[in-house]
């Protein structure tokens, strides 16, 4: 069995996830404006579906390596996916 690929490379971009909820926080104790905390949120959902889009492709690129097909193949098929996912939240 194959081991699991390797998503350490995304551990930078959970931590400054973590401290944009960090400072969400802080600006919801001081009763900061809706739209700035808002906005705020946005920017976190924003980099979670990055980080989510990483370690999905990490996936599939690792799974279909062992499919069979050759890389054009391969690369083309992940592309067509992470193009959908991009487009549909």
């Amino acid at each position: 069995m194959a081991a699991h690929p390797s998503h350490k490379s995304q551990l930078s971009r959970l931590n400054r996830a973590s401290g944009q909820i960090d400072g969400i926080k802080r600006m919801i104790e001081e009763d900061r404006y809706c739209v700035d905390i808002l906005t705020q949120l946005k920017a976190v959902r924003s980099a979670l579906k990055t980080i989510e889009l990483s370690v999905l492709e990490t996936h599939m690129h690792a799974c279909l390596k062992q499919s069979g097909h050759d890389d054009a193949q391969r690369d083309q098929k992940i592309e067509e996916i992470l193009s959908l996912l991009r487009k549909y939240e």
